[in-house]
């Protein structure tokens, strides 16, 4: 068995192939599907089917919200106001969440077995400034974790590969991403439950409502608390230099 630190693997790489190749053909064939005006033209169609079996249609949500990010399909923010559409903000949110943090957890270790171990031993191999970069990131991953979660402006994918790439523990990944992405799945979810008084309006939900300033300021909040620890261990660290005489 050839050791996965020595160099590309074919076999171990397979999974994270077939991601990217399905991400690729999603995004090809499924883009003008996974949108506002199929909710909209199926949502009668969608209340009836969830009223007569709500497990199952639980159930099915979760496994859909799944393979959206598992293959990086487009439609993970129209996924999450279904959620809230269909099963409320309480219920939309933890299945939404739970969804996401199963598919980020399936693309996570195929990127890792694919590339991560490698490249993480070759950052570690390398010194210099990349090595003192992925200590650091290591030695802080809840904090980073959290933060590359609770920043709306990093693309959810990046967040779900980067971890992979640079060795990142999988408990702590599994932890922060179901945890950090909660507040802005909260925010999505709350605008899907009101998206029936949209439809019968004739709009389209504001997806930008993030970024208003009395929701980005709680996120904001958090993202300086995660980053807390890390800005208390520099200072201990700089405290704890010999002073040079």
């Amino acid at each position: 068995m050839s050791d996965p630190k020595q160099g590309f693997d074919l076999k171990r790489a397979l999974p994270l192939i077939a991601i990217l190749a399905v991400a690729v053909l999603g995004f090809i064939f499924l883009r003008d599907y996974l949108t506002f005006d199929t909710l909209r033209e199926n949502r009668e169609a969608l209340i009836a089917w969830r009223d007569a079996n709500y497990v199952l249609a639980a159930g099915v949500y979760v496994v859909a919200y799944i393979v959206v990010v598992a293959f990086s399909l487009p439609g993970a923010a129209i996924m999450t106001l279904t959620g809230g559409f269909l099963f409320g903000l309480v219920g939309g949110v933890l299945l939404s969440v739970t969804g996401a943090t199963i598919g980020a957890i399936a693309i996570f270790l195929a990127a890792k077995a694919g590339l991560g171990e490698t490249l993480a031993a070759k950052m570690d191999a390398s010194g210099g400034t990349v090595a003192k970069m992925k200590k650091a990131l290591n030695e802080n991953e809840i904090s980073v974790l959290f933060l590359m979660r609770l920043v709306p402006a990093i693309p959810f994918f990046a967040a779900n590969l980067i971890p992979a790439l640079v060795g990142v523990k999988l408990r702590n990944y599994a932890f922060t991403t179901f945890f950090g992405i909660m507040p802005g799945s909260v925010v999505y979810t709350w605008v899907g439950v009101g998206l029936g008084e949209v439809f019968a309006r004739g709009e389209s939900p504001n997806l930008g409502i993030i970024f208003e300033p009395h929701i980005i300021g709680p996120i904001l909040g958090l993202c300086a608390l995660a980053a807390l620890p890390i800005v208390i261990k520099a200072i201990r660290g700089k405290s704890a230099l010999p002073v040079e005489e």
